[in-house]
């Protein structure tokens, strides 16, 4: 199935005293690119959630952000650093022998020293917290990827109508190069016989200037390597997956073949259609950069 590299999936999960909601949402871009929003307490989880990533999302790139909230009451607790508080004591009893005054620290005086009493989060049970967050982020990841084949359908059904458009011109100017060379030599035929007017017209030299003049406008190479891209396109849609750099590629040949088209042609119509024929190929081209 064809996927789109725009998306957005989310989900709220909630597991005894503890939520977890993840919100991930994708742009175009040429390789996989992730940026993934952590909270502090679930850092750690940082390699193992892009590891995850992986198994759903081949190319785009990717914000991912996760937030945590526990609500148990043991969530928190405060935690006594004796270090400082005996630093704290030490600097008091040396600024009151310097400066000649009374000693008087109390425990009050010391409790309210910065970093002495902490609130610290309570350790938790690391292999518990990634079960529940890899539960929300594979549903996370499975909305993600349900809205990018939706997408992607919409993609390859707008895609398909414009490979016809671009066949309904490679047919025009198909059907119409043979008529060239024969009013070519209509015309080549016509300026002899007023130039030599009663003499004979030599049937053999206007024949060599007919076949000159068709081999130089001759596109049959690039209208069949054109339908035969068309149908790798096609095809590349049928049978889905990652395939958006190998369309990229493909799409560059149609272009480069119309271009030749355009450069080899003399005939107004032929040119009218070739321009057409590249205008579809660049609207091919632009959809093809949103495919993964």
């Amino acid at each position: 199935m064809i996927k789109s590299m725009t998306g957005f999936g989310r989900c709220e999960l909630t597991e005894g005293k503890r939520k977890i909601t993840v919100e991930m949402k994708s742009v175009n871009h040429r390789y996989l690119d992730v940026n993934i929003k952590l909270p502090k307490k679930l850092n750690f989880f940082e390699s193992a959630v892009r590891g995850e990533l992986k198994n759903y999302i081949q190319r785009g790139k990717v914000d991912l952000f996760v937030f945590y909230e526990d609500f148990s009451e043991g969530a928190g607790c405060v935690k006594y650093h004796k270090e400082i508080a005996a630093e704290y004591l030490k600097y008091f009893r040396q600024m009151a022998e310097e400066f000649g005054l009374e000693e008087d620290a109390r425990v009050s005086t010391l409790a309210r020293c910065p970093e002495v009493f902490t609130m610290e989060e309570s350790e938790e049970d690391e292999e518990e917290l990634w079960k529940l967050l890899q539960k929300a982020l594979s549903r996370a990841a499975c909305s993600f990827v349900e809205a990018r084949e939706k997408e992607g359908e919409n993609l390859k059904e707008d895609l398909l109508r414009k490979l016809d458009t671009i066949l309904s011109h490679v047919d025009f100017v198909a059907g119409r190069s043979p008529q060239i060379v024969e009013e070519y030599r209509e015309r080549l035929l016509t300026k002899v016989r007023e130039l030599l007017e009663d003499r004979q017209v030599d049937e053999g030299r206007i024949l060599t200037e007919v076949v000159i003049f068709a081999d130089k406008i001759c596109v049959d190479e690039e209208l069949v390597r054109l339908r035969s891209h068309v149908e790798a396109v096609r095809t590349a849609l049928r049978e889905g997956g990652s395939v958006g750099r190998k369309l990229d590629f493909i799409v560059q040949e149609m272009n480069r073949e119309s271009n030749t088209i355009l450069s080899k042609t003399t005939d107004l119509e032929i040119s009218n259609h070739a321009i057409e024929l590249k205008t579809e190929i660049e609207k091919v081209r632009e959809q093809i950069q949103n495919i993964e």
